[in-house]
């Protein structure tokens, strides 16, 4: 698989691309952009780890798969292109951020200026069916990704991790509460929103703590 990726990430990650279930995966994957529409697009499979280096890395954000619906997903969980509406979960995530830090929702639901900034925004699985939800669980991209949560942790500490819903925090619990800053709650769909997820401060909490650690808060 020809991935666009940051050098550092690249090195870290080298290991787990060799293994025989990864090249499984990229069979797999392959065979499903040949034959169909698949999010999304090819060259942005890697972009979470491209847009935000593991030397940047302040924050972590877990989803579950791309977008399904045409010129939604690049590759940045709950982002979506410039000039596409707002799916429901980022129109709320949006409403918290102006609630907690007093921010306006702003013109584009594209988080690439998040990852610039060291937030790395993780999907479980990196690729879908376009119009079939999980279509691409359970292929190897759920073992990929919890060896990245788990190279986080054996490499960083001081980071946020907003782990929003129930499959976003199981896949967080490689990651160490005594070094970092574990912030949950439940998803911010709107099937759940109102259970906790409107009031959670996670934003001004995540700033708070990169600050009392001497680094730079997020603009969120």
């Amino acid at each position: 698989m020809d991935v666009k990726i940051a050098a550092d990430w690249k090195l870290l990650l080298q290991e787990e691309f060799d293994k025989p279930y990864f090249e499984e995966l990229t069979r797999f994957v392959r065979e499903e952009y040949a034959n169909g529409t698949i999010y999304p697009a090819g060259k942005n499979i890697f972009r979470a780890f491209d847009k935000c280096p593991v030397d940047k890395l302040k924050v972590v954000i877990i989803g579950q798969d791309p977008y399904h619906g045409p010129g939604q997903a690049n590759g940045l969980c709950f982002s979506v292109n410039d000039g596409v509406a707002f799916p429901p979960s980022l129109q709320n995530i949006f409403k918290e951020i102006s609630s907690d830090i007093g921010t306006p929702t702003p013109q584009s639901g594209n988080l690439d200026r998040w990852a610039e900034q060291g937030v790395l925004l993780l999907n479980a699985v990196l690729t879908v069916r376009a119009h079939q939800a999980a279509s691409h669980a359970g292929k190897g991209w759920e073992q990929f990704t919890d060896a990245v949560v788990r190279i986080i942790n054996q490499r960083k500490e001081g980071l946020v991790y907003m782990l929003w819903g129930s499959y976003a925090q199981r896949k967080g619990q490689i990651a160490d509460p005594a070094r970092n800053l574990i912030l949950k709650s439940v998803h911010p769909s709107p099937l759940s929103v109102y259970r906790g997820f409107f009031g959670c401060k996670h934003f001004s909490q995540a700033n708070e703590y990169l600050v009392s650690r001497g680094q730079e808060p997020i603009i969120w």
